[in-house]
C-alpha cells in the first residue's frame, strides 16, 4: 500500500488566510486542510516523514490560533499534533531541548483546550473543578481525554518534578470521570492510563499491581489487541516491575508480529510501538 505523503503548506492557504481573515476562514481551512493532515499523521508508519513534515501543520496551527486562540476545534487539532509530534521526535532523535519545547506547547494548548471545559486557575477551582467534571457527558470525552493528553505529554518530560506531580493530581481525576463515560476511547487509552499510573508505584508504597494488571488487559481486550503502545507500556511498567520475563516477552514479541497494515487508524502509535518493543527486547532487562 503506497504511503500518502504530507502536501506542501503552499501559497494559496496562506493566501485564503489573507483574504478572508483567519478567523473567518478557521472553519474552512480546518476542516478541509488541518483535519485531513493530521489524521494523515496519525496514520503515518514512516516516522522520519512525520518529523519532517509536521512542523508546517504545526506552524499554520499556530498562525490560526493566534487569531482565534478560543476555537476548540482548533485547540482539539493542535493539541492532538503537538503531542503526536512530540512523541515522534523521541523516536527521530530529537534534541531534549526540542522535545521539551514541543511538550510544552502541547500543555498549553491541552490546558486551554480543557478550560472550554473545566476551571484550572480561579481561586475556587478545586470545588468548581469537581463540580464541572462530574458535569461532563459523552459529547465531552474528545476534548477532555486530548487536552489531558496534551498536558500528560508535558508531564511526562519532567522527571517527578514537584509542579508535575501535583498536576497529575487533576490528570487522574480527569481520566477517572473519562473511564465512566467512555472507557473505550482511543483504543482503551483511559485504561492504559491507570495500568500505567498503578503500575508506578511499588507495592511497599501502595501500588496495586493487581489493578494495573486489571487496566491493561481491559485495554488490551477494547482495543482487539491492535493499539499496540498498550502492549509495551504493559511490558515496560508492570512487568518489568513483577519480574514476569514470560509476560514481557510474550507482549513484545506479539507487538513485532503484528500486521501494521490492519490497523490503519493506529498507523502512527503502532510503529513506535515497534520500535520501543525492539528496543526493550534489546536491553535484556531480566539478565543477571
Amino acid at each position: 500500500m503506497p504511503v500518502r505523503r504530507f502536501p506542501s503548506l503552499t501559497p494559496i492557504v496562506w493566501l485564503l488566510c489573507l483574504c478572508c481573515g483567519l478567523s473567518s476562514c478557521a472553519s474552512l481551512i480546518t476542516s478541509t486542510v488541518i483535519k485531513p493532515a493530521v489524521g494523515n499523521l496519525q496514520q503515518q508508519q514512516d516516522i522520519e516523514l512525520v518529523c519532517e513534515g509536521a512542523p508546517a501543520y504545526l506552524l499554520m496551527l499556530d498562525s490560526m490560533l493566534v487569531s482565534s486562540p478560543e476555537n476548540q476545534d482548533l485547540l482539539l487539532t493542535a493539541t492532538q499534533s503537538y503531542s503526536a509530534y512530540a512523541t515522534a521526535l523521541e523516536e527521530c532523535g530529537g534534541t531534549d531541548q526540542r522535545i521539551d519545547a514541543i511538550a510544552t506547547k502541547a500543555r498549553f494548548y491541552g490546558t486551554n483546550l480543557l478550560r472550554t471545559l473545566l476551571p484550572l486557575d480561579s481561586k475556587r477551582a478545586d470545588i468548581n473543578f469537581d463540580k464541572n467534571l462530574a458535569e461532563l457527558t459523552a459529547g465531552d470525552v474528545p476534548k477532555a481525554f486530548w487536552g489531558a493528553s496534551g498536558w500528560l505529554t508535558w508531564i511526562l518530560r519532567q522527571k517527578g518534578s514537584p509542579k508535575a506531580i501535583a498536576d497529575i493530581v487533576l490528570i487522574e481525576k480527569i481520566m477517572a470521570r473519562l473511564l465512566v463515560l467512555d472507557e473505550s476511547f482511543q483504543g482503551g487509552s483511559v485504561h492504559l492510563f491507570f495500568g500505567a499510573y498503578h503500575a508506578a508505584k511499588p507495592e511497599m508504597l501502595g501500588g496495586r499491581p493487581d489493578l494495573s494488571a486489571s487496566h491493561f488487559n481491559k485495554a488490551l481486550a477494547i482495543s482487539k489487541r491492535r493499539f499496540l503502545l498498550t502492549h509495551t507500556t504493559f511490558a515496560a511498567t508492570l512487568a518489568r516491575m513483577t519480574m514476569d520475563r514470560d509476560l514481557h516477552d510474550r507482549l513484545l514479541q506479539e507487538v513485532l508480529a503484528f500486521p501494521l497494515e490492519s490497523a490503519p487508524e493506529f498507523g502512527l502509535s503502532n510503529q513506535i510501538a515497534v520500535n520501543r518493543a525492539k528496543r526493550l527486547l534489546k536491553e535484556n532487562y531480566f539478565e543477571d
